[in-house]
């Protein structure tokens, strides 16, 4: 039950959307027992975004929710790869990408949880 949201500080096409969108579905694959079959994947495109006191640069802040406990290697693996997608496809720098981790232990779905 991963959910990935990312808030962008440009607009996106709808193109760029679907190819974020594969790519992620297929990198939440190095979280151990995570898969696109339960991805859920969020976007915010031109939200207002300063890094260094500035929005010169494209930026994201990417945030990643998974049912579970954390894995912090796979966690590292997963966010070079969310780096690499998004200076890819948006051209946005990994040094202008925040990525956030949070392992929920309490998860809803289809009217109860987990």
């Amino acid at each position: 039950m991963p959910f990935i949201n990312s808030k962008i500080s440009t607009a996106i096409t709808d193109e760029q959307e679907k190819e974020i969108k594969t790519r992620l579905g297929q990198a939440i694959r190095i979280i151990p027992g995570k898969s696109e079959s339960w991805l859920m994947v969020g976007f915010e495109p031109e939200y207002k975004l300063y890094f260094k006191g500035s929005n010169e640069e494209p930026l994201a802040m990417v945030d990643v929710s998974v049912y579970g406990s954390e894995n912090p290697a796979a966690f590292s693996k997963l966010t070079s790869e969310i780096c690499n997608i998004f200076n890819d496809v948006l051209g946005i720098a990994p040094d202008h990408i925040y990525v956030k981790y949070q392992a929920v232990s309490n998860w809803g779905w289809n009217g109860g949880n987990f």
